[in-house]
Formats: structure tokens, sequence, C-alpha cells
């Protein structure tokens, strides 16, 4: 089995979405690393630049790979992909 994946999330204050990700990324037992963009700055030019196109948040990314929002990880999870790509 291989090391555990980098699970990394940026986020905003106040956003729903965020926090269903945030809960469902919990209820796997997953560590992430969140980055709170609400105010801006060097981190959410970050995210434009890992994910081009991103305008929205949660953006979720495993090992540098972006797998979009919550809707996206969610789908994910319904069809039995996610845990594979968590290393779950």
């Amino acid at each position: 089995m291989s090391s555990t994946p980098k699970v990394e999330i940026y986020t905003k204050w106040g956003c729903p979405y965020c926090v269903a990700a945030k809960a469902l990324l919990d209820d796997k037992g997953v560590a992430y690393e969140e980055y709170d963009i609400t105010m801006g700055g060097p981190k959410r030019t970050e995210m434009e630049e890992r994910v081009p196109g991103a305008r929205t948040v949660p953006q979720v990314l495993v090992d540098g790979t972006p797998y979009g929002g919550f809707d996206d990880i969610n789908a994910l999870d319904r069809a039995g992909k996610l845990d594979p790509v968590l290393g779950l």
C-alpha cells in the first residue's frame, strides 16, 4: 500500500459547500490541509494557478490533482470512486 495521499482544500468562511466537503472528508477520517481564501491574498492566487478556471470554493486537491468542489467529490463518493483516490 502506498503512503497516505496529501489532501488539500481551499475554503471561504461561511461557505456551506466548504463545510459539507470538510464533513465528508472528516467522516472518512481523512486528514487535510485547509487554506482559507476568504480575504483573497496569496493563497487565492495559488488556488487559481493550481486549478485553472477555478472561481468557486471549495477546491479539493489530492496529491496535487484537482478533484473539484463538494458536488464533484460527493459524486465520486457515491460512485465508489473517492475511497481509492484517498487511499482508503
